[in-house]
């Protein structure tokens, strides 16, 4: 249980803290990049994680440590890889780990039958004992369709098994321009929604299963596949009972890709592939839940989260994937990152005691670098930045080309802490400007699904040390409710959205 007094005594002892340059924790510290640089290991190959070019030394290491303590982070750890009830809101569990092998011995075998069932529908579709299916469209929104979206991006650019749209806008043009890529005739729908009514994704379905029903299908309903909680709605949609994968209601959209949600990137990649990607899941749960204190990868990384929200006010932090099959990364974590800790009261109901989750931004190397490092290097603003890539290259181009993508990946890290002087103030760097490196030995299914995991619980950490839920979502709901009141009409709104309402042709007033 936390100790909250004991919590804000660490909060105060962390503020008191003096914040030294980053090129004077390298030179009074021999030892620092040991101390910050660990690799995971994941069969023939790992991942390299070094968080040696941010503030953390050891005072900060040893508060947050001492925070963690008064937080009982422990306890909150076993709670959530137990199966315990960690969304206090909504009263719940979150089990994502168990689709992993890690949670409750019921939850862990509901899921192994659930991927059972996945896979058996998987090899099916690969037999072809639906017809020739060469394309999907999974239509899905949040997280729904962001983890499978990036998965599929990262790991089946070549060679797929089956071409993947991912759909997630209601804007039909997204739509459409799936439609353009697909011969109805050989497409099948994955309808991903866990109550099977959120509205911008069966607005979607429908117009997609019209699509197949105009292109003259046989048999349209028979191409949908439902990804659902909640596999009675889908029934009620007239989707067969074979086809309805399920995945259990303690399950969160955006910790989903491990579910019936992945179906997709499990009909990319083939099954084997994606049993792979849940392996490297569970080797990061695996470190997650035995190593302590400042060895705990995710912990530490919510530790130098908080110095930089908490203690340097940061208001942004920056991810750029040097692996343009990591180009939707960004994303993934702006949701998976904001949606959990963007919160302003604790788990309680009480007022947080300062900045929670920052706002997480990014792009892609070395585009990003004549767009936005102008501002990262000689900016007002200190951002924190992380940065994403791979040993083996994605391609079978001249290795040139990815050594001067990796040269320019070390180098921008290297730039934002040395900095430069110069008499013209133009071109001085301040540095000292701090940034975290993953590096991965190869991009493949397993170190992808370690990656992810890593990201779910340094986000986990981080809420425990602020007392907030991230397993809630709440902040969503305002905007659906006075969509839907626009949509039914005979509300009122500000002159402002009314005008906007008017000139669009939604309200009927005159």
């Amino acid at each position: 249980m936390a100790d909250l007094a004991a919590a804000d005594e660490a909060w105060r002892a962390l503020h008191a803290l003096e914040t030294p340059r980053l090129a004077e924790l390298f030179a009074s510290d021999p030892e620092r990049l040991a101390k910050l640089s660990t690799r995971i290991e994941l069969g023939e190959g790992g991942i390299l994680f070094d968080w040696s070019k941010t503030h953390l030394d050891d005072a900060h290491l040893a508060g947050f440590e001492a925070l963690a303590e008064a937080m009982d982070f422990s306890g909150a750890r076993e709670n959530l890889l137990s199966g315990g009830m960690v969304n206090a809101s909504e009263q719940r569990a979150a089990e994502h780990t168990a689709q992993r092998g890690m949670g409750s011995e019921e939850a862990v075998a509901l899921a192994n039958a659930f991927h059972a069932r996945m896979a058996a529908l998987v090899e099916a579709l690969h037999k072809g004992l639906f017809g020739e299916i060469r394309h999907v469209i999974h239509i899905g929104i949040g997280g729904s369709a962001l983890g499978p979206a990036l998965a599929v991006e990262a790991l089946a650019r070549h060679g797929a098994m089956v071409d993947v749209h991912v759909v997630s806008n209601v804007d039909g043009c997204a739509l459409e321009a799936a439609f353009a890529r697909c011969d109805p005739q050989a497409t099948m729908l994955a309808i991903a929604s866990k109550t099977f009514t959120t509205v911008e994704t069966m607005t979607n379905a429908a117009s997609a299963l019209a699509w197949l029903e105009t292109a003259g299908v046989a048999d349209p309903y028979g191409r949908v596949v439902a990804l659902t909680a909640d596999p009675e709605k889908a029934l009620d949609w007239r989707v067969d009972e074979t086809r309805i994968l399920p995945f259990a209601e303690s399950v969160g959209g955006r910790y989903s890709l491990w579910s019936s949600i992945g179906f997709p990137v499990a009909l990319a990649l083939g099954w084997p592939d994606f049993a792979e990607m849940l392996g490297g899941a569970a080797a990061m749960d695996r470190h997650f839940a035995s190593a302590d204190g400042r060895a705990n990868l995710p912990l530490r990384a919510a530790f130098a989260d908080l110095l930089y929200a908490r203690l340097r006010q940061c208001q942004t932090r920056a991810v750029f994937a040097y692996d343009e099959r990591l180009a939707l990364l960004p994303s993934y974590l702006q949701q998976l990152e904001m949606e959990s800790n963007g919160k302003s009261v604790t788990a309680e109901g009480d007022p947080v005691g300062g900045p929670t989750a920052p706002v997480t931004w990014g792009g892609v190397g070395t585009d990003a670098q004549h767009a936005v490092f102008q501002l990262l290097h000689q900016g007002t603003h200190l951002v924190p930045v992380e940065f994403v890539a791979a040993v083996v290259p994605g391609d079978d181009l001249d290795e040139a080309h990815h050594r001067a993508l990796l040269a320019s990946c070390f180098a921008q890290g290297a730039a934002l802490m040395q900095g430069r002087s110069s008499e013209d103030a133009a071109r001085s760097y301040p540095g000292d400007r701090p940034s975290a490196t993953i590096l991965i030995d190869e991009l493949a299914p397993a170190s992808f699904g370690a990656l992810i995991a890593f990201h779910e619980h340094r986000t986990f950490a981080n809420a425990v040390l602020m007392g907030i839920n991230p397993f809630d979502q709440f902040g969503v709901e305002l905007g659906k409710d006075i969509a839907r009141q626009m949509e039914q009409g005979g509300a009122s709104f500000d002159p402002s959205t009314e005008a906007l309402m008017r000139a669009a042709g939604l309200s009927s007033q005159e």
